[in-house]
């Protein structure tokens, strides 16, 4: 009773101190009190419901069966758009702060909403290996699904919350990516709504014009209604290596040359400074060293990027054999590391131990709640960003990040660019080797300036003949945005499709210059 009136006497205390200070004072200087109080309850109660919705719809056998319903709903809405005559751009309905990107897509305000309720997995074939799901379907749900049944994807993006629909019509990576290649590219299949309100299914061999220009198109070639993935036969654990490197040309040396070994299944880079980093390399198996089995998802388990860390503080290599489902979602508490700048004290043992199992806060309640004053400071002041660049140009482009931004960590992950037609693809006609380089966090440069610094970075990536990921803020003009990118296939399908009445053109839906 006692714990329980001082329990309730402080957060009395609590409110009337937000009440004196005003909420927008609170969200802004002390956000970890809000997100604390509030996001993460919610967050345990969405991701329950979402299990338990995901587990009797699978169960039951119902989602085949409400899919064709759903898809000829949408198919209706296009057409009444049309009807109606089609006075403005489609987009889906899915609300903006939903999704992972943390662009806000004001164009929803203004173009008509097409509603998609599709987020069911619903088929797993074995025989085929191939496992078809609608384009909601989030990767927490495919790991706890196909690494129950022992199947896993040979690219599985690390966040829980990345969707199918914005893995392929953005892009996704894995540390896997330096043998199987993009999200894209363990595609087999798509079904979409398009223009005129007709369902088409693509492939390699059927429509394959429209297979190779939907990945990066961001839904402007139609709306994405299944998907059908490769899956391969998943493991108990991932035997995973940790080196600590120092020295650039070192890890530069080390990483290109771990990335281009088969026998890795896994890749993966955490730069820490611009001369220290630590490389990890992982196989999969079955067996496991007593002593050795870290289940680093656990909620009370430090931080992983802070246990990577480790390793470069003791100067030390090292082995663990990590469960795979684990493994996969190694970064997702931390949100990378994102969430020390939300909750500093979140990695505290304490706090793990007492309230870890409720994180991470949903990355769209998140977004939800951050309010203008938020947005435009990370806007100003942080940086998130992944830049693909061909792996002989790592070096280089490690130093110009340090230059223009100063951000640390930095994330490397390796990855095979086949020579594909669509919108990216290498500058000859044979695969090449990129890397990631991923940078979250807050610029520690002097006079920062977002758009600036980042125009200099975009110009650095387009000279190399590299990419930048199109979840994050795009300073590029128009030119200079299909200079990065090939819009020949693209352009093509949207003259064939009727697209330029109907969706907005890529350009216009993600870049800073054609939204403001």
């Amino acid at each position: 009773m006692d714990v329980i009136l001082y329990l309730a006497g402080s957060l009395v205390l609590l409110l009337l101190w937000i009440r004196a200070k005003g909420f927008e004072y609170v969200i802004v200087h002390h956000r970890w009190v809000f997100v604390c109080l509030f996001l993460l309850p919610l967050s345990v109660v969405f991701d329950v419901y979402y299990y338990i919705r995901a587990w009797l719809v699978f169960k039951m056998c119902s989602a085949p069966k409400q899919h064709d319903r759903r898809v000829k709903d949408i198919q209706e809405q296009v057409r009444r758009w049309k009807a109606d005559g089609g006075t403005s751009f489609m987009c889906t309905g899915r609300p903006g702060w939903l999704t992972v990107s943390l662009r806000v897509g004001k164009y929803k305000n203004t173009h008509k909403n097409i509603m998609i309720n599709l987020m069911d997995i619903l088929e797993v074939d074995t025989k085929k290996q191939i496992v078809r799901v609608e384009p909601l379907v989030n990767m927490g749900q495919v790991t706890a699904l196909l690494n129950s049944m022992g199947w896993t994807l040979p690219v599985l993006p690390e966040l829980d919350d990345l969707t199918v629909g914005g893995l392929i019509m953005g892009t996704g990576i894995e540390s896997s990516s330096h043998n199987f290649g993009l999200f894209q590219h363990i595609c087999v299949a798509y079904e979409l709504v398009l223009a005129d309100g007709s369902l088409v299914r693509c492939s390699p061999t059927e429509n394959p014009d429209l297979f190779y220009a939907v990945p990066w198109s961001c839904g402007t070639l139609g709306f994405l209604v299944a998907a059908e993935i490769k899956i391969v036969p998943a493991k108990k654990y991932v035997k995973l290596q940790y080196t600590p490197v120092r020295g650039l040309e070192k890890i530069c040396e080390r990483f290109s040359r771990e990335s281009k070994k088969k026998e890795n299944y896994f890749v993966e880079g955490l730069v820490y400074s611009s001369d220290e980093a630590v490389i990890m390399t992982g196989v999969l198996t079955d067996e496991a060293q007593p002593g050795q089995i870290n289940r680093i998802g656990n909620y009370w388990k430090p931080w992983f990027f802070r246990h990577v860390e480790s390793y470069l503080k003791n100067n030390q290599s090292g082995t663990e054999y990590i469960p795979l489902r684990h493994y996969y979602h190694r970064h997702t508490r931390s949100i990378f590391w994102e969430l020390q700048d939300i909750i500093p004290f979140g990695n505290h043992p304490v706090f793990r131990y007492l309230f870890g199992w409720m994180v991470p806060p949903k990355i769209s309640l998140l977004k939800l709640t951050q309010g203008e004053t938020i947005r435009k400071l990370y806007e100003q002041h942080h940086v998130v960003q992944d830049m693909l660049v061909p792996m002989k140009c790592l070096q280089k482009a490690i130093n110009v990040f340090h230059k223009e931004i100063n951000v640390y960590p930095l994330w490397l992950c390796p990855f095979i660019l086949p020579s594909n037609p669509g919108m990216v693809h290498p500058k000859g006609n044979e695969a090449e080797l990129y890397v990631d380089i991923g940078a979250y966090g807050e610029p520690r440069t002097k006079h920062f300036d977002a758009k600036a610094s980042m125009r200099q970075l975009e110009k650095f990536v387009r000279d190399v003949h590299g990419f930048q990921m199109l979840y994050a803020d795009c300073y590029m003009s128009r030119d200079e945005f299909w200079e990065m990118f090939d819009g020949s296939l693209y352009q093509k399908l949207r003259q064939k499709l009727g697209c330029k009445n109907a969706f907005p053109e890529v350009y216009d839906k993600i870049c800073k210059a054609a939204r403001h």
